[in-house]
């Protein structure tokens, strides 16, 4: 039986004496339950320090990108070997905004895949489609597409391990939500797709997240579908107690 991924993104917020005072709220109240698992994918300049926080709970801590070249002249990059060196144990591959805004292409996404595993780290890779795609009908097809390049050339055993947040643009911090049958349908169709790939067994095992606008009170509804297992929050994973009712939802 999959668990339920609830994983932080901050995004650009915070600073390091806020991000102190989350772990330190969160630390002790997030459980060590096996149907949930609590990540917080922050900043770079927080990580060492979350990291130390965390240290002997349940919570992992996550990067928001990074290089998918090990070092080199990539000025202003974060590298695998350096986020594993400080503890890190995930990222956050191909977000939207990185998409959108920093030249992330399905090619750049595909070699961050291979980084991440190259180095033990477990990749969290978003997939997603913008409203005009969604109005004509093209959102399984791109989806597919992006899936599909994403996890060109793992092994099955790669390919069971990843992470994939079906996050739909247009839901992104809007307060937007896909209901939560049409979130399901797609995540079901990602599955679909992940069986062409490799096979049922490795399939079923591919923890699919959504992400899109969630939050304590719609995160029920969508944890009760049969191929969402989890979600990929921003906004509301920023306060502690908000981010402590999507993790207990899990558990459920």
């Amino acid at each position: 039986m999959r668990k339920n991924v609830i994983a932080a993104n901050w995004k650009m917020n915070k600073v390091l004496s806020e991000a102190n005072q989350f772990a330190d709220a969160v630390v002790d109240k997030v459980p060590a339950d096996d149907n949930v698992e609590a990540i917080v994918c922050a900043p770079f300049p927080f990580l060492p320090a979350l990291v130390e926080k965390t240290k002997g709970s349940p919570i992992k801590i996550g990067a928001q990108n990074m290089h998918f070249e090990e070092n080199g002249a990539f000025t202003g990059e974060v590298s695998p070997v350096m986020l594993r060196d400080l503890g890190v144990t995930h990222v956050v591959i191909g977000h939207s905004e990185r998409r959108a805004y920093f030249a992330e292409t399905d090619e750049t996404v595909n070699k961050k895949t291979h980084a991440a595993f190259n180095h033990v780290l477990t990749p969290i890779i978003c997939v997603g489609e913008t409203l005009e795609q969604r109005e004509a009908n093209e959102t399984k097809d791109h989806i597919e597409n992006q899936v599909r390049k994403a996890l060109e050339g793992l092994t099955d055993e790669q390919t069971a391990s990843v992470i994939i947040a079906y996050e739909p643009i247009w839901a992104i911090g809007t307060g937007k939500t896909a209901s939560s049958e049409d979130a399901n349908e797609v995540c079901t169709h990602i599955r679909s797709v992940l069986k062409e790939i490799t096979s049922e067994d490795v399939a079923e095992k591919v923890i699919i997240q959504y992400g899109g606008s969630v939050k304590p009170a719609n995160v029920d509804e969508l944890l009760a579908q049969s191929d969402i297992d989890g979600a990929l929050v921003g906004g509301a994973s920023l306060e502690a107690e908000s981010f402590f009712k999507l993790v207990e939802a899990g558990t459920k």
